[in-house]
């Protein structure tokens, strides 16, 4: 396991910070299609001891989902990207293929101990579908084949790796659109599309147990296809699900794969799980005095 953080804001004082809690990797946003800018990101990490080994969010790609007429364009943005990637260091890509673009929560204040706030879901309280045209399940398969036939050979020349995340929340209809990475038999589905070794999956455990999965289960079953993974938990599964502290929700949390695993949650919320992660590590190693 290598610990990794999202930081927000990212400038010196909050990297500082993630390298003195024992943070090793960084998870950056899209910085736009130069190769300049992400340069300039990537060295502001390692001036702090840190690399920027993952890329996630704001890559546009909307069409790209939807089949619109910004399609190629925006997969020739994804094939561009790698290869700044490629020349940064950084070789993790983490998108998603959800049809709303983004997770979605109904309260963002839900009570938790101490008088934390925390996110959470509740169907019954979610909004209206939004308006169409809605996308189909099969629509959003064969929009995703056109995507990884494209992009997968830039990839995998580039060395890098893509990781899917789930849908969030993860049902198989939402606000109107079909939704394809809603179970784990989509995510089989996905893995089968290709046998490239670009191609895999950010295993979110947080997704996984909204779903109702087994998360060590899965987890084997996915296996060396984890390229990247997300360090959460909740209480409760759909339809209705509260965000939770990682020692406080329902998940045998750990897992151990040699990849970069941020946690979830704001900053304060982040700083807790880098300990709680660190003192999963020590365990696993036999660190602890037994005396």
């Amino acid at each position: 396991m290598r610990i990794a953080l999202v930081v927000t804001r990212m400038n010196d004082e909050n990297l500082r910070l993630a390298s003195q809690v024992g943070v090793t990797d960084i998870v950056g946003r899209y910085t736009g299609p130069r190769l300049e800018e992400l340069a300039s990101l990537c060295d502001r990490v390692a001036s702090h001891g840190m690399r920027m080994s993952v890329l996630e969010g704001f890559v546009p790609h909307g069409d790209i989902v939807r089949g619109g007429p910004l399609r190629d364009a925006q997969i020739e943005g994804y094939q561009r990207l790698f290869a700044n990637m490629a020349e940064c260091g950084v070789e993790i890509c983490c998108y998603n293929f959800m049809p709303n673009m983004e997770w979605a929560r109904t309260s963002v204040a839900a009570p938790e101990r101490g008088g934390a706030e925390v996110t959470a879901f509740d169907l019954a309280q979610s909004p209206p579908d939004m308006a169409g045209p809605h996308m189909t399940a099969d629509q959003l398969w064969e929009n995703l084949r056109y995507f990884l036939d494209r992009v997968l050979p830039t990839a995998e020349s580039a060395g890098i790796k893509m990781a899917m995340h789930p849908d969030d929340p993860p049902l198989p209809s939402f606000r109107g659109h079909g939704q394809i990475m809603h179970n784990l038999d989509c995510f089989e589905r996905l893995l089968s599309m290709s046998d490239s070794p670009a191609h895999g999956v950010c295993f979110c455990q947080g997704c996984f147990a909204e779903m109702g999965e087994d998360v060590p289960a899965a987890i084997r079953r996915l296996g060396p296809r984890i390229h990247y993974a997300h360090f959460r938990d909740v209480c409760g599964c759909l339809p209705s699900f509260r965000e939770t502290f990682h020692d406080n929700g329902q998940t045998d949390i750990f897992n151990g794969p040699d990849i970069p695993i941020p946690p979830g949650y704001a900053m304060r919320g982040r700083l807790f799980a880098v300990g709680y992660m660190r003192g999963l590590i020590d365990a696993t190693r036999g660190n602890y005095d037994q005396h």
